[in-house]
């Protein structure tokens, strides 16, 4: 394969950087206040006698989200907080059934998960504010929980401020600094806030995916406005293309302000169309209208017109027939170092005191029945380097 002893040799190179130290990655950055952070506990203690309330807000289902926090869970599990034990199975990308599940069935002496403590916009724009209002009235004047995880861009752009003084730990948010939500990798700006950031992580992708498949011209597909530039990383697929010397074809999707989802759907499908004959590779950023509905049609297309896709959420849509994706081995990695976040923090320490760095390990998830439909036949050496393999494609 054309340029794959180059591409072999950069993926050693990123497995020796990130990959060894990924369970480390806490200690990487100095964070704005000087503090050592071995002297935070991961021990499980109680609130004074009492169990801590956790909630949880979101701006609307996806399976990102429902990946991360499930993991969030289990490294929870691991610490000693929750009782170890079989989640339940869930359908869908809401994380209803596990909060359900959490809040019901789960056996904990530290944490408590109040039933009514899941707080979801649903991607609309109305029930997001609604959603807001009660949550911050519960925070500010109601002071019955301990602690907020705001899983996600919106969510984190919701309470990442100085109007409530919960602890809050921002999940998954596809790049919190150019989203406003903290201040810098070193500084959330708030001593109450904590995000979450990979800041190397889409230049990661672009540059496996463009050693992987060379592709002269790339398609991307984002809304235009200041949130949709932030989960696309355009800034960063732009610098790369910079140094590489291809071209990004970009297709403008539905505004996501406007509540109205199945516009939202559409407006995907038909950019995945007209991108399909104009480009030789496609990159699929995190929008609402990337999801369970509508990845099986984008997988048809791409596959029909022999377009290698790359999956900038992670292996799940790998296995619903993306080409690629950096596999984040179930989140499992992320999951542990947010837990060890909640951890610390319920044992004393300002969420703006814990260091927000966090690198996953830089593996290969590749779908070889996509790989086979659209003519790519990758060598024995890279399926050796790959995380995860996907031999069908599944339905979401």
């Amino acid at each position: 394969m054309k340029n794959f002893s180059k591409f072999l040799l950069v993926l050693i190179i990123y497995v020796h950087l990130f990959g060894m130290n990924v369970l480390t990655a806490e200690a990487a950055l100095p964070v704005s206040k000087v503090v050592d952070e071995s002297s935070f506990s991961l021990a499980p203690t109680t609130n004074k006698g009492k169990k801590w309330r956790i909630a949880y807000y979101e701006g609307g289902p996806y399976t990102d989200y429902q990946q991360v926090f499930t993991e969030t869970v289990r490294g929870l599990m691991q610490l000693g907080w929750i009782e170890i034990a079989e989640l339940p199975k869930q359908t869908g990308e809401e994380n209803i059934i596990l909060w359900n599940w959490l809040a019901t069935k789960a056996k904990s002496k530290y944490l408590e998960f109040p039933k009514d403590a899941y707080y979801t916009g649903n991607w609309i724009s109305k029930q997001r504010a609604e959603s807001v209002t009660r949550l911050m009235k519960r925070l500010t004047q109601t002071k019955d929980i301990d602690l907020l995880i705001a899983v996600g861009t919106q969510a984190g752009q919701d309470f990442a401020n100085d109007k409530h003084r919960t602890p809050t730990l921002v999940l998954t948010a596809s790049d919190p600094v150019s989203a406003g939500i903290i201040k810098s990798i070193e500084d959330s700006g708030f001593e109450h806030v904590h995000a979450t950031i990979d800041p190397k992580r889409y230049e990661r992708q672009i540059r496996v995916f463009h050693e992987i498949i060379n592709f002269n011209k790339l398609g991307m597909i984002y809304e235009d406005s200041i949130n949709g530039r932030s989960f696309s990383a355009i800034d960063q697929v732009e610098k790369i293309a910079n140094e590489r010397n291809f071209e990004i074809v970009k297709c403008f999707s539905f505004d996501e302000s406007i509540d109205d989802q199945e516009a939202r759907e559409k407006s995907v499908i038909k950019c995945f169309n007209d991108l399909a004959s104009k480009v030789d590779a496609i990159y699929i950023t995190q929008q609402s209208g990337v999801n369970s509905n509508t990845i099986p049609k984008m997988v048809e297309i791409a596959n029909q017109h022999h377009i290698p896709t790359f999956s900038q959420a992670g292996s799940a849509e790998v296995k619903w027939g993306f080409l690629l994706s950096l596999s984040q081995a179930g989140f499992r990695y992320v999951g542990e170092f947010q837990a060890k976040v909640i951890a610390k923090v319920l044992n004393g320490a300002k969420p703006n005191q814990l260091s927000q760095l966090f690198e996953e390990p830089p593996k290969i998830a590749i779908n070889l029945r996509t790989a086979e439909i659209i003519g790519f036949d990758p060598p024995i050496v890279m399926l050796g380097a790959a995380d995860e393999i996907f031999n069908t494609i599944e339905s979401p």
